[in-house]
């Protein structure tokens, strides 16, 4: 396993981070993962001895239980809490109350206590705003997150799935009053879907954040049992959920490449997918869910593999986005005039 520098905090995390939305299966989440007390603790155990220190939850996953099962885990095992780097979320509902949900200032400070709870720990190191609260001013929300770094209860501040307009607008708010800033962007990013690279990824590399992909086989597409029109497993979790989106004219392309440096190198379509994005210069660690132990030593693997530039090539011309204004006006308005054109 390798180790990446978590942003400019010192903080190393290993390349691969365990998720465990698929601990629990309550609720919604049953279509993601329901895995009970001994699996969970046996994928936790598994991917520490593999090298990952760090692994991410959220208090909605499986109403709370995922956040359980996984603190119910590390008590189990026993490893030393500074070996292990924790990550959590806060601003989807946790109640049926009107203030059980968002990112206000109560809510957050009555969801990180209630998370601390559940991991059975006295701090996370990482505590992830979920995404967008259109009622909250993000203002409140920063000074919250800072309050809660103050009191030793969080670390590290990073926000999920927002845009970078409103990404920048809080880095600043927290610069302009010496607040905690966030450290990381956890996005959906995957070789199907690579979004990101349009205003995230430049706002990231300019702001020193780290990147933290979620979902990066698109829901299991990329898992090598799907065709280009989507069909795969009648079982599996893309049959009954057919999320992350994913742009559906590009997914043949993309799928015909992995299949290619699959064949090329002898190894599985999902590890061929996550040393893409392992690759990728911006990316610190990617955020890996497993049903069983077979998957997870298959996507653990990935972290040992380095694909050869003709490799990336093939990978990158088949999954390239198509250009956008105003990204295709920078890059000709970028054109160095010093330098005179070709005759």
């Amino acid at each position: 396993m390798r180790y990446r520098p978590f942003a400019r905090t010192g903080l190393y995390v290993s390349e691969i981070c365990l998720g465990t939305m698929t601990f629990g299966g309550k609720g919604f989440w049953e279509v993601v993962g329901k895995l009970g007390v001994s699996e969970a603790e046996g994928l936790v155990g598994a991917a520490l001895d593999a090298g990952v220190n760090f692994i991410d939850t959220a208090d909605v996953y499986s109403e709370g239980e995922s956040e359980r099962l996984l603190g119910s885990a590390l008590k189990s095992l026993g490893r030393p809490r500074e070996q292990i780097v924790v990550a959590t979320k806060v601003r989807g509902r946790t109640g049926p109350g009107p203030n059980q949900v968002g990112l206000s200032r109560g809510h957050i400070f009555d969801s990180i206590d209630a998370s601390l709870k559940r991991l059975q720990l006295d701090h996370v190191d990482l505590y992830q705003i979920h995404g967008v609260d259109q009622t909250t001013p993000i203002e409140e929300t920063v000074r919250a997150l800072d309050d809660l770094v103050r009191a030793g209860k969080v670390r590290y501040v990073g926000f999920c799935n927002l845009p970078a307009w409103q990404a920048m607008k809080a880095l600043g708010h927290s610069s302009e009053q010496h607040l905690a800033r966030f450290q990381s962007a956890q996005m959906y990013y995957s070789i199907a879907g690579r979004d990101l690279e349009r205003e995230v990824v430049p706002l990231a590399i300019d702001q020193h954040l780290a990147i933290l992909p979620w979902s990066p086989l698109a829901g299991g597409l990329l898992s090598g049992k799907f065709d280009g029109d989507k069909r795969g497993p009648a079982g599996s979790r893309r049959a009954s959920f057919d999320f992350p989106p994913v742009d559906s004219a590009r997914l043949p392309r993309v799928l015909e490449a992995l299949r290619a440096v699959s064949g090329e190198t002898g190894l599985s379509v999902a590890r061929i997918a996550l040393a893409w994005v392992l690759a990728r210069p911006f990316v610190t660690s990617v955020i890996i869910g497993a049903k069983n132990r077979q998957q997870l030593d298959d996507n653990l693997a990935a972290s040992g593999v380095t694909l050869t530039p003709a490799q990336l090539k093939t990978l990158d011309d088949a999954s390239a986005l198509p250009s956008e204004y105003p990204g295709w006006m920078v890059d000709w308005q970028n054109r160095d005039p010093r330098v005179p054109a070709a005759k």
